[in-house]
């Protein structure tokens, strides 16, 4: 195998890792949801009148933000090992994502903010917080 075959073989174990990091993230969004109506259709059923209830579906969302986050920000960290490999003419197959770390734009707060993983969660959120406040209003309005 000449160094060129070389190179190209280890963006393609690269871009394996990134793949499996890109499905972790979009199942951890399905199992996010799933959770959300779930526990928001358990909270309708058995405490329709219980607003602090529903409020701690949002343990969940976070828990589920924090590791989606991770799973990002270990894909941008390969990415940008991925670009480093891409430009060598000769290849050790080592991965370290972990040199990236110190780039601003790969750093753990950009990522848990980035844009897609605050729209998806803040729309949880906000879905959170509307069955909170139903809950409060069907309390107020139930007779006595």
């Amino acid at each position: 195998m000449n160094d060129d075959e070389r190179v190209v073989k280890h963006l393609e174990f690269i871009q394996h890792v990134v793949n499996r990091l890109g499905s972790n993230a979009f199942l951890l969004k399905g199992w996010s949801m799933t959770v959300l109506v779930a526990g928001s259709l358990l909270t309708i059923r058995f405490s329709p009148d219980q607003p602090l209830l529903a409020l701690t579906l949002l343990v969940p969302i976070f828990g589920f933000w924090l590791l989606d986050a991770y799973f990002l920000w270990q894909e941008r960290l390969f990415r940008a090992e991925y670009d480093r490999v891409r430009r060598q003419d000769e290849t050790d197959f080592a991965m370290n994502p972990a040199q990236h770390k110190d780039k601003p734009q790969h750093s753990w707060p950009a990522t848990f903010f980035s844009m897609t993983l605050v729209l998806f969660y803040v729309v949880e959120i906000l879905f959170v917080a509307a069955l909170a406040i139903a809950s409060t209003t069907t309390a107020e309005h139930r007779c006595p």
